[in-house]
């Protein structure tokens, strides 16, 4: 994959990770190959396509997997984990294994880390930092009700509180700012 602050191959890995971290608490069966397998090709289709990306890399995952060998019952769990990982998807998460991704993915939007790739990416778009705040407003503070695992609840509930405190200290130190460029009622104005 080409850099990319966001959707690049150091979030695969973390989603890959969590997700496995994940695995190890949940008190169902584990396909631990699906799991894998869906974690590391949930976005390669952004390779190609900014739009519809869970689609895409369904579709490639697909291709790969067929060309590896893979059984046709391994391939359709990795590629519905994939299709059902997305924010925006319609696609609901039925195993075990699609339940764990979508956490993993979302999970690494939320915290330092997540904080880091909004700006990251905000600043690749050119956006404000109004727009990237809006952006906690509109997304990522509601990801903490999507958890499907225990364990990614705890996790999230911990990231969502971090997130809070960053923009409750990012909004009041905006304001300060703010406030020092208006000239003060009892500043002499004839200076």
């Amino acid at each position: 994959m080409p850099p990319n602050p966001c959707h690049g191959v150091d979030h695969v890995l973390r989603v890959r990770d969590l997700a496995l971290t994940i695995a190890e608490k949940v008190r169902e069966p584990v396909d631990r190959e699906v799991l894998e397998l869906a974690a590391l090709l949930h976005d390669i289709g952004r390779l190609s396509t900014e739009t519809n990306h869970a689609e895409r890399s369904a579709e490639i995952a697909r291709i790969l997997l067929e060309l590896a060998g893979y059984p046709r019952d391994k391939i359709d769990m990795v590629v519905n984990a994939i299709l059902a990982h997305s924010y925006t998807s319609r696609v609901e998460a039925v195993s075990i294994e699609a339940k764990i991704l979508s956490d993993a993915d979302k999970l690494d939007a939320l915290g330092a880390v997540g904080v880091a790739r909004v700006f990251a990416y905000s600043g690749e778009k050119g956006r404000s930092i109004e727009d990237s705040i809006q952006h906690f407003y509109s997304k990522i503070l509601n990801l903490v009700d999507t958890m499907h695992t225990d364990e990614a609840k705890r996790i999230a509930y911990e990231r969502h509180k971090f997130v809070r405190e960053f923009l409750s200290r990012l909004l009041q130190e905006l304001s300060m700012e703010t406030k020092a460029f208006q000239p003060s009622p009892y500043q002499d104005s004839t200076r």
